[in-house]
């Protein structure tokens, strides 16, 4: 390897020197207006949906393991992907993730349906693991929002580039969908700030239920901030599974 480290020094002190413009937006732009000269400060919220026990899982190098991974993972994305506040979807590992821009407690109330769905797509696709005799899953959930940095970064003039969101909300989010379904935990964990959004509209929407009886207040020690958790289901789905599958 030969490595160009005079020029090396050069690139990095344009980078440190050069004026770097960020913008407030309440509704973080598309990918197409980032560059390596600006950034966008904006209320997002991040989903991580997380499989528990990968290790296991993944040391399976069958059919029925490339299967489950394929189900798991298509149906996860197909629930996140709709929306037209979406900024970016991906999977990492074991772990489907999306990132939405929501300026509006409506938005944030958006991206908790897409779990309470998820949650339940996870009861019918074990339904039907079970079914073909293979072992159900665990899946933690995490949901967070924080108004984040997001900027563009990689090689300029190279085709190797991405975002990355400086913040709390997509950490956050990773943090908590390592909770779910783990130590007799629900699969759902939100952190306080998405909670507070959205638990108001929730409960509008259910007005003649306890819907703040739906969710545990905890501490996530590690940093040091309460999260909510909670197993709510979509109820007409979750019918449909137990009469038609």
């Amino acid at each position: 390897m030969s490595y160009d480290y005079k020029q090396g020094k050069n690139r990095v002190e344009a980078i440190l020197d050069n004026y770097m413009e960020i913008q407030e937006k309440d509704r973080l732009p598309a990918g197409d207006s980032f560059t390596f000269e600006n950034g966008y400060l904006s209320w997002i919220t991040a989903i991580f949906v997380d499989l528990r026990d990968s290790t296991t899982i993944f040391s399976k190098s069958d059919e029925s393991t490339a299967k489950l991974i394929r189900a798991f993972t298509s149906e996860v994305i197909e629930i996140l992907r709709e929306d037209n506040n979406l900024r970016e979807i991906g999977i990492r590992g074991d772990c489907v993730f999306a990132i939405y821009t929501t300026p509006t407690p409506n938005d944030i109330m958006e991206c908790a349906d897409k779990t309470f769905y998820i949650n339940t797509f996870i009861e019918m696709l074990n339904q039907m693991l079970i079914q073909r005799n293979m072992q159900k899953i665990r899946v933690g959930i995490g949901m967070a929002s924080d108004k984040e940095l997001v900027i563009k970064t990689g090689r300029k003039n190279v085709s190797i580039n991405d975002k990355v969101w400086i913040g709390k909300a997509v950490t956050i989010a990773s943090k908590l969908s390592g909770l779910g379904d783990k130590n007799n935990n629900f699969r759902l964990a939100y952190s306080n700030t998405s909670f507070i959004n959205f638990i108001k509209i929730l409960e509008k929407k259910n007005s003649s239920k306890n819907t703040r009886g739906w969710f545990s207040e905890k501490t996530l020690s590690e940093l040091n901030i309460k999260y909510y958790q909670a197993g709510i289901i979509k109820t007409e789905f979750n019918n449909w599974i137990n009469n038609e599958i």
